[in-house]
């Protein structure tokens, strides 16, 4: 596929302009202010909607439009997330042999600043070059990071998309996700008895062990090929010489099957329970489902136009199936079909994270590849 050549200074100066503007979920308001302005000196419709209202954050989601000029073109979404996981205040970008990442005291923020970097780019290829397109709407989203906020409270539903492309996955470039898993969290409390650890320990009931003898039982880590569960946060107690009145624990579990996710958080919760049981005391336990998975089959016209586009650039076209959640969970469930496009970011949410010159430059040229490629559907 013959695509224009990619800015790729002007590429990587808005890739680094993003990354440090520091921005963590529901405080993104920095963030959204430079890239609506950005947007709309570009010539694009832009608008931010009430999400951050919502969700208790400084910004909403922004909603930019892009019109097309191909009649009949399906009118598609790209999507990436503004917000971060922590910390990202002064970040320091180091650049070596093609590598872009930061001084280690910070992550690198290319989740997903190297999504939002690329589609950017490519509109301004596409306004460049003239070339035919449909109308194409970028939505970029805010507190992705601590559980699909920003998405959950876009009305999508009512922008009349066609499908569209979350561009928030890890390499390599060209293939795409299109099948992903049912999160569940689980709070749990479990109350023990206080007193005196010196005087009279036998009067009270030790959280701590009531969670050892729960955990002890419990499997945890990789439970089949497509599920996982896991014990990530504990906090409790009041002091050392008191016998640990509670203790408050918090896991999750995921899987591409909902009967097999069913099964392993009655396993936990069963687990706690009999424990607390054993110790004579009780458990409080808050179980909720955080989102649902989705399966966008091959037939599906946004999977056959990336596939398609992806070949024509050199790649080969594999569709991932991945446990991990994303923006495009809460579009498919809200009924506008979608899929996630891989991008250079790598090793992420680490102080090692970092992401290749040349896979910002192929991420670019895949966004404008798929715009086109949907333009030439229509025809």
């Amino acid at each position: 596929m013959d695509i224009p050549a990619v800015n790729q200074e002007r590429l990587l100066e808005l890739f680094k302009a993003l990354i440090t503007i520091n921005a963590p979920a529901k405080q993104e308001r920095e963030c959204v202010d430079y890239v609506a302005q950005l947007l709309r000196q570009m010539g694009l419709e832009v608008e931010e909607d009430d999400a951050g209202t919502i969700i208790g954050g400084n910004a909403g989601n922004l909603i930019a439009t892009f019109p097309g000029n191909e009649p009949g073109a399906p009118r598609i979404f790209l999507s990436a997330h503004f917000d971060t996981v922590e910390p990202t205040a002064g970040l320091k970008i180091i650049e070596d042999d093609g590598m872009i990442r930061t001084d280690g005291t910070t992550i690198l923020g290319a989740d997903d600043k190297g999504g939002m970097a690329p589609a950017i780019e490519a509109i301004r290829m596409l306004q460049e070059s003239g070339e035919a397109h449909g109308d194409v709407v970028l939505l970029f989203s805010v507190a992705e990071e601590i559980g699909l906020l920003g998405a959950e409270a876009l009305r999508i539903q009512d922008l009349n998309l066609d499908f569209g492309y979350v561009l928030d996955t890890g390499p390599p470039v060209g293939t795409f996700v299109n099948r992903t898993a049912t999160h569940d969290k689980l709070d749990v409390v479990i109350h023990g008895k206080p007193a005196h650890s010196g005087k009279d320990p036998e009067k009270g009931i030790n959280a701590i062990q009531v969670l050892a003898e729960a955990v002890s039982n419990m499997k945890i880590g990789r439970i089949g090929p497509e599920t996982t569960a896991n014990l990530g946060v504990i906090e409790g107690g009041t002091a050392t010489n008191v016998v640990c009145p509670f203790v408050k624990v918090y896991g999750e579990a995921r899987s591409t099957n909902e009967a097999e996710l069913d099964a392993q958080i009655d396993h936990m919760i069963q687990c706690f329970e009999s424990a607390a049981t054993k110790w004579n005391t009780t458990v409080s336990i808050h179980h909720d489902r955080h989102y649902r998975s989705y399966f966008v089959p091959e037939t599906e016209a946004c999977v056959q136009i990336a596939q398609s586009a992806s070949r024509k650039l050199g790649h080969d076209p594999v569709l991932r199936t991945t446990l991990g959640g994303s923006d495009a969970n809460r579009y498919n469930a809200k009924g506008v079909p979608c899929i996630v496009v891989a991008t250079g970011m790598d090793k992420i949410h680490t102080h090692q994270e970092e992401i290749s010159v040349e896979s910002l430059v192929e991420t670019t040229r895949m966004v404008y590849a798929l715009i086109r490629e949907a333009a030439e559907s229509a025809r």
